[in-house]
């Protein structure tokens, strides 16, 4: 069966009916999401996106109207009280409930919600002769609900997690327990929906648990209320109120409009407001106090009890336009659940069917249902895909590779340790060894031992489209499947009768018909071996070991400056990435995000001082290469990955050369000579300081030109797979891994076996492999983005996407500036100890 073939906007036609908003999606994405024209954004759980009218409308409002702080009393603060009391309304308008029923409180995200329940609930510790307060949560919750336990553990409070599996298992209790004990304040905290894997959970749990009728309600006596975490089901699905009375509803705004950011909010049921205590109070929160005695009485407003200070009332004002699009645009969050699970089915039905050559799985699907429905799954797929034996493909290699397509998804873990650790089968003890291994939250290392500490998210937003879905299994197929791709057709004849007998989002007309396979089916594997690499050159190892091209980038990610000899300084070669490009934020420029940087072409001139900044059409400038520090050199803080830097401003010049040539505003700047950056990721045993530039991990990068050649001929072999990409020569593939040396005479990817090497009498140590990213996808003569060499890069180190290793100096007994390297010197390896 084609997999191609089923990636049709007809086929998904078939599946599902209940696509778009009954006009044309086309010209909303046109008029409204301009801005992601070429991109595949596959985040929305995480945050989705605003139209275009939304700003548009909000800076009309606030450059027409005059808001003043809402606690004074004048005109201007008078409308800006009525506006956000008119945004409250319209929240709980949103969510059908009343101002009678519930409070809304503005906060700064949803984690300030789940804190500011956290603080002000009436925990009762529990003591020899009387039952304490309960904490209780669902183990598939977010961190900021866990997080919970920081404030009840120093309370007295028991925790007590517990699984779907216990809470279904609940009996209703029939005991009677006097007064004093049906009292005692108990919580229970669920999500609506999960976000790590877009699970619902049953919104009747509300009343099962304050009804007692539910686990752990039903075995622990007292009043147990029920926060309900809605803050990913709310981003594509509607809650009503009327049908789940939680007591508590933290919510984010940015998931459901993606703007304003930093805006959320907690609704509160009226009746158990008052249950809630606080011990801070701040500007507005008060009806009275006294200042030189323990006096305070709490504002009878429930909204002006519990938001301290000023609200952000121009953040709430942007609610009012983000409502009116949200509901001009879609219609409501009905027919936004109906979109988004269309895609998010689709999408699914695919992705699982999808199988390597040898029929095993691509991917792993970490989901308890099907699919079958809206009412049971949102617009969320999380997994992890598999190579043809079946073995884990890390997700930060996924997702190195996802952004060569320019689909953006969500890595990792997702802020929820209890699902991660319940969908990819990690034991608490694994989680530990982990943590001992390095791995945190947050970070890359996706494999410890072979298992994956996270997985791969994508998610749907009412802005999502079907080419969204499209793309995506093209680039899983394209790059992921081994050839021939083969389309396990009974599990979807499976789905299709699951999905015809249980949902009325299936279409009747839904038939897939069995088509050939790729052209590639027949093709033979491309892979090139280092033994077919070897063998076309019989005289390859009798070359001798040498360094062939040095080369220094004086701006980092701007182009590279060659040499043949080249002094070295603390640092490494002297004056490389001495300099960067920030925008007018002060944040470091790059090639990833502005590909022009490769065709500024600095040049470094010792005998004259000057760095000369060249580029075609520009007139040359330049700036001194030293200087001291005084007046005419503002003093700045900039970061380099994620290391906080101090810079010196190069002036106005520069800045305009570059603003005007890069079409944005952004300065230059230098690292300031007076100023030292240790490198952190020094190899075990090493505790010698190492002196960094604005380099992002070492010194020095070397790579092996029979590496290159060998990726070259690895290109050429699968160039049949992407006519879109030109064949690439040696020097263009060179080019785009920006090494500052390469050396020739040995074998392909020896060096990564190397712990030193001696190049002419100076020695270095090898510090790590470099692992590389879709920077290397751009061409450094034009600016060009193509998806190779990473691809074949990929394909040949089964995605260990390595290439080059990182370099320290170990200078001998001279003055560094006395040191220099020359193109021509010979090279000594030292290998790894076994």
């Amino acid at each position: 069966m084609d997999f191609l073939k089923l990636c049709t906007f007809e086929t998904f036609q078939q599946v599902c009916r209940d696509y778009g908003y009954g006009g044309d999606l086309e010209d909303v994405m046109e008029q409204e999401f301009r801005r992601i024209k070429g991109i595949t954004y596959l985040d929305h759980a995480a945050t989705t996106l605003y139209p275009e009218s939304v700003i548009r409308n909000y800076a009309n409002d606030l450059s027409k109207n005059l808001y003043g702080n809402p606690h004074s009393y004048h005109t201007s603060s008078r409308l800006t009280h009525d506006t956000v009391e008119t945004v409250r309304y319209r929240v709980l308008q949103h969510f059908n409930a009343s101002p009678e029923e519930y409070s809304v409180i503005f906060t700064s995200g949803c984690t300030a919600a789940l804190k500011l329940v956290a603080e002000s609930f009436p925990w009762r510790p529990q003591t020899e002769s009387e039952a304490g307060s309960y904490f209780s949560y669902l183990t598939d919750s977010h961190t900021s609900v866990v997080g919970i336990r920081g404030v009840t553990s120093g309370r007295g409070v028991v925790c007590l997690p517990v699984s779907l599996k216990e809470v279904r298992s609940g009996a209703k209790c029939e005991r009677q327990c006097d007064d004093a004990v049906c009292s005692t304040p108990h919580l229970f905290c669920y999500p609506a929906q999960s976000n790590f894997c877009g699970r619902k959970y049953p919104l009747s749990f509300v009343k099962g648990i304050q009804a007692r009728q539910l686990y752990p309600a039903s075995d622990h006596e007292g009043h147990w209320y029920v926060l309900l975490d809605a803050a990913s089901h709310v981003s594509s699905s509607p809650l009503n109120l009327q049908e789940c009375p939680a007591d508590f509803i933290p919510i984010s705004f940015y998931k459901i409009f993606g703007f304003p950011t930093g805006l959320g909010a907690l609704l509160v049921r009226n009746s158990v407001a008052g249950i809630l205590k606080k011990t801070y109070f701040g500007g507005g929160t008060a009806a009275a106090y006294l200042s030189g005695e323990d006096y305070y009485v709490y504002a009878t407003n429930i909204s002006d009890r519990f938001e301290d200070g000023t609200v952000p009332f121009l953040d709430i004002i942007a609610l009012n336009h983000s409502f009116d699009a949200l509901y001009r645009i879609t219609g409501g969050m009905l027919n936004i659940q109906q979109h988004t699970f269309a895609l998010a089915r689709y999408t699914y039905m695919l992705l699982s069917s999808l199988c390597h050559g040898n029929e095993q799985p691509v991917a792993q699907i970490y989901t308890e249902g099907q699919f079958e429905s809206p009412s049971t799954q949102g617009a969320i797929l999380n997994f992890n895909l598999m190579d043809s034996h079946g073995q884990i493909i890390g997700y930060s290699h996924v997702d190195r590779m996802a952004s060569l397509y320019n689909i953006h998804v969500r890595t990792g873990c997702f802020c929820n340790t209890g699902a991660c650790q319940f969908y990819l089968q990690i034991t608490s003890q694994q989680m530990k060894r982990n943590l001992q291994a390095g791995h945190v939250c947050g970070d890359n290392i996706d494999l410890v031992a072979g298992r994956p500490t996270g997985s791969v998210r994508i998610s749907f937003g009412y802005m999502s489209t079907f080419e969204d879905c499209q793309k995506f299994l093209k680039f899983v197929s394209e790059v992921f499947a081994e050839k021939p791709v083969k389309v396990d057709e009974v599990r979807l004849e499976k789905l299709k009768t699951t999905w015809s007998a249980t949902s009325e989002y299936f279409h009747p007309r839904f038939q897939i018909t069995v088509e050939e396979s790729f052209k590639e089916d027949k093709e033979k594997s491309t892979d090139v071996s280092l033994e077919e690499f070897g063998n076309s050159d019989p005289e390859f190892h009798e070359e001798s070991r040498t360094l062939t091209n040095i080369y220094i980038y004086p701006i980092k990610s701007c182009g590279a400056y060659e040499v043949q000899d080249w002094p070295l300084g603390e640092q490494g070669l002297l004056y490389d990435r001495g300099w960067m490009v920030v925008n007018r934020n002060g944040v470091c420029l790059s090639q990833k995000r502005e590909t022009r940087l490769c065709l500024i072409r600095p040049q470094v001139h010792l005998h004259s001082n000057k760095l000369l900044l060249q580029a075609s059409g520009m007139d040359t400038i330049s700036v001194p290469l030293e200087n001291n520090v005084n007046a005419s050199y503002r003093l700045c803080q900039s970061k380099v990955c994620g290391d906080r830097v101090e810079t010196l401003d190069c002036g106005d010049e520069a800045a305009s050369w570059l603003s005007d040539f890069l079409g944005q505003p952004c300065r230059l700047i230098k690292q300031n000579p007076n100023y030292t950056r240790d490198m952190k990721n020094r190899p075990s045993g090493d505790a010698t300081s190492t002196f960094l530039s604005l380099v992002n991990e070492a010194q020095y990068l070397m790579i092996n030109r029979a590496s290159v050649e060998l990726i070259q001929i690895q290109m050429s072999s699968r160039h049949g797979h992407f006519q879109s990409d030109p064949l690439l020569d040696t020097q263009n593939v060179i080019s785009r891994f920006r090494a500052n040396l390469v050396i020739s005479g040995v074998e392909p990817f020896e060096e990564d076996n190397w712990s030193h090497l001696i190049i002419g009498n100076i020695r270095f140590m090898v510090t790590g492999q470099c692992g590389r990213c879709q920077m290397v996808g751009i061409d450094q003569e034009s600016g060009t983005k193509t998806k190779e060499p990473l691809m074949s890069l990929s394909a040949y180190r089964h995605g260990k996407v390595t290439f080059g290793v990182y370099l320290t100096q170990q200078l001998p007994n001279c003055p560094p500036a006395a040191c220099v390297l020359s193109v021509g010197s010979f090279i000594q390896p030292v290998l790894q100890s076994p």
